[in-house]
């Protein structure tokens, strides 16, 4: 084995599925572009979505901020190093984080210490299987965290909100699965994919439905009570409206693969993991020798064009408000939004996530906050050779994590703006109205789009907890994003909860006997 070729194979595995994807995915995006109502604010997320991933191909940069953990499955003949395979993955993942295709992205769980170059203990996930072929299948799944939170594993007998009894038979395993696609709401950059487990223990069921997003959108399962299951879900789930990023909108979900192990009589396990719109998997058939890639998995068929797609959208103009601002902002000037608004931010804001607003609870902020602008945000940031630093991609994190602490934050520094994705709770909608602050949602994923509009990076704090969870100082021009919460208590989030909660209740009477 040539393991310096080899070395080289995995690092443009690792860019590749980072900054390019596949092609299986772009047909079921240009066909959600393609099915939603013309001037929606899906139809507006849609095409941000198009634009980032067309974004991506031209910089060869990463689709999504968030590297998620890299997860490869690599089969390998009999009498194969796995010891020295296993080395070559790890020095192509630091190579691609050096490079700025990934964000350093593995913290310690004790220390919060980040590793800076994804690897630590556990960090990254690497499988190896023997098979009797005389080539390496190698895979790779770079799945985020915000998606990853949306996992979700259910033990049959249970009660399910909307749905009553899920017994231990296909009709249960159908009410999980229709509710893994209501609980995730926006949070998890809908329109998502899931992958479904069935059976096995709590480790193996888990392991199985992530299995289950290595297979192609496209292919049919040989399993015939499977593969109805499968039709059931992607027929149902779409009509449930929660939409794409939660805004409401004709697709919910854009890919559902189920598979089936067996399990020990006392326990009933449906296990779900569900992955973003950004579904960056990809995989490469190795020579066994020469270490070289000869064939891409998931990148057949003719390439895939998102301008028709687009066209038929922007016919109709959105007929929401727009609002332009500019840090520091009044009170006043945000009593003025509403849900449904759009606002285009120049100037200056900040980003925050975990550590920051933890953080901030028990400290002074680095800079005045009085009238700005967070972003809940953790770029991927590349220093050049004169120490100045550039962002390589900058698209929302979940803001859910962040509802413990985002009401007070706002309230002690006089914040009057927060950009996310997925929305907030009630918590952090409270303080909004009595403080006078407003929630946006930015398009989840969207790293490529968002990184377009930040014009320069005028300094960072707290670059003790690593580059993700720096408050980085950036400079903006047009960085827009959707009202979703408002001052007057209104919430867009709260809204499709509830309305998609009534639409699951009408799918509770049995479908599979």
């Amino acid at each position: 084995m040539n393991l310096e070729q080899f070395q080289q194979s995995m690092y443009e595995l690792i860019v590749e599925t980072s900054t390019n994807l596949p092609k299986d995915v772009r047909r079921a995006v240009k066909a959600a572009v393609v099915r939603e109502n013309a001037g929606t604010s899906a139809a507006m997320s849609l095409n941000t979505i198009t634009n980032n991933i067309q974004m991506a191909d031209e910089k060869v940069s990463p689709i999504c901020q968030d590297t998620g953990m890299p997860t490869f499955k690599v089969k390998t003949p009999v009498g194969v190093n796995q010891l020295q395979l296993k080395q070559a993955i790890h020095e192509a993942l630091v190579q691609a984080t050096k490079d700025g295709k990934l964000r350093p992205n593995s913290v310690d769980s004790l220390t919060g210490e980040n590793s800076g170059d994804n690897l630590g203990a556990g960090t990254p996930v690497i499988k190896f299987e023997q098979w009797e072929k005389d080539y390496i299948d190698a895979r790779l799944i770079l799945k985020g965290g915000g998606c990853e939170n949306k996992n979700i594993q259910y033990s049959l007998p249970c009660e399910l909100e909307g749905l009553g009894r899920a017994g231990r038979d296909l009709d249960g395993i159908r009410k999980c699965i229709m509710h893994s696609v209501y609980q995730a709401q926006g949070q998890g950059c809908s329109a998502g994919f899931i992958g479904v487990g069935i059976g096995g223990d709590r480790t193996t069921g888990y392991e199985l439905a992530k299995e289950q997003l290595f297979r192609r959108v496209d292919d049919v399962n040989p399993n015939e009570q499977l593969r109805q299951l499968e039709e059931y879900v992607m027929e149902h789930a779409n009509e449930l409206g929660i939409g794409t990023m939660g805004f409401g909108g004709e697709t919910t979900l854009l890919g559902c693969k189920v598979g089936v192990i067996h399990r020990l009589p006392a326990s009933f396990f449906v296990s779900v993991a569900y992955n973003c719109w950004a579904f960056r998997r990809l995989g490469v058939q190795i020579h066994a020798d020469t270490g070289e890639i000869q064939e891409w998995f998931y990148q057949d068929g003719e390439k895939i064009s998102f301008d028709s797609a687009q066209s038929e959208t922007e016919e109709t103009k959105s007929e929401s408000r727009t609002f332009t601002l500019t840090a520091p902002i009044t009170e006043e000037q945000i009593r003025e939004l509403k849900v449904g608004d759009v606002v285009k931010i120049t100037g200056r804001m900040y980003t925050g996530r975990d550590a920051i607003h933890k953080y901030l609870m028990d400290h002074d902020a680095p800079v005045d906050l009085n009238g700005q602008v967070i972003y809940h945000c953790g770029p991927v940031m590349l220093k050049d050779e004169q120490g100045n630093w550039h962002v390589k991609a900058a698209g929302p994190t979940t803001s859910i994590r962040e509802e413990p602490y985002q009401g007070d934050i706002m309230k002690k520094f006089g914040i009057r703006a927060v950009i996310g994705k997925g929305g907030m709770g009630p918590k952090t909608l409270a303080a909004l109205k009595e403080h006078g602050g407003v929630y946006l949602n930015a398009i989840g994923g969207a790293a490529q789009y968002y990184a377009d509009c930040i014009k320069s990076v005028d300094g960072v704090d707290l670059m003790n907890f690593g580059i993700p969870e720096a408050m980085w100082h950036l400079q903006v021009e047009d960085f827009t994003a959707v009202v979703t919460m408002d001052s007057h208590g209104n919430s867009l989030h709260e809204h499709v909860d509830k309305s998609s909660l009534e639409k699951l209740s009408q799918f509770k009477e049995p479908v599979f006997s």
